[in-house]
């Protein structure tokens, strides 16, 4: 079977509208994006926590999915009109079918961390039988392997966890830091997510790796000091973050912190160094990994 793809230009104040009309009107699917994506025009309208952000792209494109049989012109001249809207221009493709979990799977192959330490797809084989293998899948929670950050991340536990480490990951994700940080010997790991889908995701993941590790909200989170504490998030929030971050690191204990441009380096080591002692900050494609033990009192 094949599909009919709509890209129809639209401009920031009839993006949302026309989309839903599309909808309603018999589209299959409809997404919004920049007109401009990969060229220097390119706008980031998805910023950090509590940083002004903008609800739409200036110019957006409207790639609309529709069935073999539709009348596409029909349904968008009438989207159009519901809205009152001149019908707008498009350019319209013909998709064939094709298998979407295989292209999907393909996208992904078994990562390498260290001599040890691998991450593997389900559906992948496994490349060194003899090292410590993360079975994860992509899914809707953010946290594959393949970013700069979680590779830092995984490289430390790999390299600092001496076993039996009771291991904080503060915005957990997939999961994958507290459940490679259980791999690799520690004694307990617990992960906190905001988002309720990373919790259910977590949860499996550690399912499908044969550990128990507890994934919870903040709110849930039992008022405790761990040895390890990995924050894997954006320079913002751990902006916000550090003081209660510092508190629930044991004396003596470490923190590992990501998500960090190069270019934040100094600011953000100024902000931890007060209750830190800092580590040489590992690099990686322009992110980096800070990471110290906790100051006596």
């Amino acid at each position: 079977m094949s599909y009919q793809q709509a890209k129809i230009p639209v401009s920031e104040q009839f993006a949302e509208s026309l989309s839903e009309s599309l909808m309603e009107l018999g589209a299959l699917s409809v997404a919004i994006e920049d007109a401009y994506a990969g060229t220097a025009g390119e706008e980031e309208i998805f910023g950090e926590p509590d940083m002004p952000q903008q609800q739409m792209w200036q110019k957006s494109v409207l790639v609309a999915l529709f069935d073999a049989q539709a009348d596409v012109a029909s349904c968008i001249q009438a989207a159009c009109s519901q809205l009152s809207l001149p019908t707008f221009a498009y350019e319209l493709d013909t998709l064939a079918e094709q298998d979407w979990v295989r292209l999907t799977q393909s996208q992904f192959d078994p990562i390498q961390i260290s001599e040890r330490l691998w991450i593997t797809p389900t559906w992948h084989d496994t490349p060194n039988k003899n090292a410590i293998n993360l079975r994860l899948d992509p899914g809707l929670a953010f946290g594959t392997g393949s970013h700069p950050t979680t590779h830092l991340c995984l490289k430390w536990l790999d390299n600092n966890l001496n076993g039996k480490e009771n291991v904080l990951d503060y915005g957990c994700g997939s999961g994958i830091l507290a459940i490679a940080a259980l791999k690799l010997g520690a004694q307990n790991a617990t992960g906190v997510d905001i988002d309720p889908q990373a919790i259910i995701a977590s949860k499996d993941n550690a399912l499908q790796n044969d550990v128990q590790a507890t994934f919870v909200q903040p709110n849930e989170l039992p008022d405790a000091q761990y040895d390890v504490v990995l924050a894997n998030i954006l320079a913002n929030p751990l902006r916000m973050l550090g003081e209660m971050l510092a508190s629930r690191t044991k004396q003596g204990g470490r923190i590992v912190l990501s998500g960090i441009l190069a270019e934040q380096i100094d600011e953000m080591s100024a902000i931890y160094s007060q209750w830190f002692d800092l580590a040489p900050t590992e690099i990686l494609d322009g992110w980096a990994c800070i990471s110290g033990r906790k100051k006596a009192a």
